[in-house]
């Protein structure tokens, strides 16, 4: 961890953080974090991909973490997370990455993969898949108690979360998305009521870790991170001279899930993943660990190293 560099990158009003490690003539790997996450998430990938001959950079969305927040967060689109992306890249004069996604990450990167193909040397997700338009409306379809649903509720998940501390309202969210189960609440039950107040931390995430995200959560706050994802989902960021409906990324790929991960027991992702998504991502490779849950990058580190490591050294540029 302490051989991890810290930087600013202004991007237009912006300033924008960047962690990273690595020679800087090495390949480089772009890691995009979640929610409820940052940089620090990629805290053992970074590392071990850097010992393993590569450059590991991760940054803070703008609105997360260290990285400034918009003055009108609510405002945010992916699109903009995209700019973000193209400036820190052309200010640290990277003209080709692999792209490792998570959670949210994941769309991130599969929206660059389509608008800049030639800068791609491959893409790895985790947790969640290259969704389409057509399959991210499919969320639409579940129960309204569905915990992306809640959260596209202006004022519903700020009331929400505004009953505790940021520090407990990470604490609650990873609990939840630990577990196996779709989040859905009922009629009167808000999202994070589905956590009891004793349910404990998973083994794999300390104290330590709460801290650190925590802190950096009240400083963004939640606005950034309830408008990018969840209230920007029907955003359409389409491609020149392509049908969003239809696109393909032919780069190398790999998804990696957990078995136990709730995302994968959404009705309808079983069946997407055998018999859909290669439609799209025809040099995809799919990869699931048992047991694993919604955080395998935290939760199963060594193994997630491996298989990052595997598919850079088959694909290095």
């Amino acid at each position: 961890m302490d051989q991890i560099k810290h930087k600013f990158i202004q991007a237009g009003e912006l300033r924008l953080h960047v962690a990273e490690i690595g020679e800087e003539s090495s390949p480089v790997v772009l890691f995009l974090h979640g929610f409820p996450e940052i940089w620090y998430t990629w805290r053992y990938q970074m590392v071990a991909v850097a010992n393993a001959g590569f450059r590991a950079i991760a940054p803070d969305y703008r609105g997360f973490g260290l990285s400034d927040v918009p003055a009108e967060p609510e405002k945010t689109t992916f699109a903009a997370l995209i700019e973000d992306i193209t400036t820190i890249l052309c200010s640290l004069a990277i003209s080709k990455v692999f792209v490792i996604g998570k959670d949210f990450g994941s769309m991130v990167g599969y929206i660059f993969a389509v608008f800049f193909p030639k800068k791609l040397a491959g893409i790895i997700t985790l947790g969640i898949p290259y969704m389409p338009p057509q399959v991210l409306q499919q969320l639409q379809t579940l129960p309204e108690g569905f915990y992306m649903r809640r959260w596209q509720e202006p004022g519903r998940a700020e009331a929400d979360f505004g009953r505790y501390d940021a520090k407990t309202v990470v604490r609650k969210i990873y609990i939840l998305f630990s577990r196996s189960e779709v989040p859905i609440a009922s009629e009167n039950q808000e999202i994070l009521d589905l956590v009891e107040p004793w349910a404990p931390l998973p083994c794999w995430f300390t104290e330590k870790d709460l801290e650190i995200y925590g802190a950096l959560y009240a400083k963004s706050g939640f606005q950034t991170a309830l408008q990018v994802p969840y209230r920007s989902l029907q955003e359409r960021v389409e491609p020149p001279n392509q049908d969003p409906n239809n696109l393909r990324i032919e780069a190398p790929a790999l998804f990696i899930t957990g078995t136990e991960d709730f995302f994968f027991n959404i009705p309808g992702i079983q069946e997407y993943l055998k018999n859909g998504v290669k439609n799209y991502v025809p040099n995809l490779e799919i990869i699931y660990l048992p047991k694993g849950s919604h955080f395998v990058p935290e939760q199963f580190p060594h193994k997630v190293n491996q298989l990052l490591i595997n598919f850079l050294n088959c694909n290095k540029y």
